[in-house]
C-alpha cells in the first residue's frame, strides 16, 4: 500500500520533498513503464578548458575534415573515452 502523493505548490517545493523522502513509499515502481522523450535535450554546463594551441589546431582541422564543430568533436572523443573506461572498469571488477 502506498501513501498518497502530496500536492506541491511549485517545483521547488516538490524538489525539496523528494530530496528527503523515499519514492517507494509513494509510488509502485513495479508498475512503471519506460518511455522515450526524443526531443529532450540533456542539460549542459559551460566550462573553461585550457588546451595547447597545437592540440586545438589539430582538433579544428579534424573537425573541419569531418564537417562538424570542433567542440562537438571534443564531446564525441570524451564520450568514447568515458565509455571505454567504464567498460574497462566493469571488466576489471568481474570475479575470476
Amino acid at each position: 500500500m502506498t501513501k498518497p502523493l502530496p500536492e506541491f505548490k511549485d517545483e521547488d517545493e516538490e524538489r525539496e520533498f523528494w530530496a528527503t523522502h523515499d519514492s517507494t513509499e509513494y509510488l509502485d515502481w513495479s508498475q512503471a513503464q519506460r518511455i522515450v522523450l526524443p526531443n529532450l535535450k540533456p542539460s549542459t554546463k559551460t566550462i573553461s578548458l585550457r588546451l595547447p594551441e597545437s592540440m586545438l589546431n589539430e582538433l579544428r582541422l579534424l573537425a573541419n575534415k569531418w564537417d562538424v564543430p570542433y567542440q562537438s568533436l571534443i564531446k564525441v572523443f570524451l564520450q568514447e573515452r568515458l565509455d571505454q573506461e567504464r567498460a574497462n572498469y566493469a571488466h576489471d571488477r568481474q570475479p575470476g
